[in-house]
């Protein structure tokens, strides 16, 4: 989104993305052939993301976390806000796990969620709001309007939640997985969907 000014803070731990995502990958052997291959980003696009050259976007960041198998949160080193002695709390909402990663109030908020098993019982609801999810571990189902979907590891879908909606866990396992939500509706432009999947998931041209 662009225009945006970020704080100092914010700056600062964008600026270090590059260098982080280097170390991370030179660390662990990988080239950027490898790991082009395995996130299907381009080789230029990794190594001017690496020097700075490329803004870190979230769909940039989260194939590369996923190549990694490494928390999002250890590529981005976010700021901390407040007391760094302070750490975010889970809690349980509708009995799911919820961890609020958004440390400040604003349009969009960012949680991990981790769904139980036995939340396998559609529910569909509606409310003002645009919502992004990607998957995380195992498998998420979503029930949006008259569709009924089944999401795997490294899958995301966004949709306006004033459709009826409902996810949760297939049955067949526990779900883990990533939520960004506007509660104003406010839309998260996903550029990196895997074309065989982008008509299926996405809501809409």
């Amino acid at each position: 989104m662009g225009g945006v000014e970020h704080s100092p803070a914010i700056a600062q731990a964008l600026a270090e993305v590059g260098p982080r995502l280097k170390r991370l990958r030179t660390r662990r052997g990988v080239t950027l052939a490898a790991l082009a291959e395995a996130t299907g980003i381009s080789k230029s696009t990794l190594s001017r993301l690496e020097s700075g050259q490329r803004r870190p976007s979230l769909e940039l960041l989260l194939p590369i976390a996923q190549a990694h198998q490494v928390p999002l949160d250890e590529l981005v080193g976010a700021p901390e806000v407040g007391d760094p002695r302070v750490r975010l709390t889970p809690r349980r909402v509708n009995g799911n796990v919820v961890l609020p990663l958004t440390r400040q109030p604003g349009p969009l908020q960012t949680f991990k969620m981790v769904i139980p098993v036995g939340r396998n019982t559609p529910e569909p609801c509606t409310h003002e709001g645009y919502e992004w999810l990607y998957v995380l571990s195992g498998h998420l189902r979503l029930i949006l309007a008259d569709r009924d979907l089944v999401l795997g590891p490294g899958e995301a879908a966004e949709f306006d939640t004033r459709l009826p909606h409902w996810f949760g866990s297939t049955g067949d396992g526990p779900v883990e997985v990533l939520s960004l939500f506007g509660r104003q509706g406010e839309r998260i432009h996903v550029r990196a969907a895997p074309r065989s999947r982008r008509d299926q998931l996405q809501d809409g041209p």
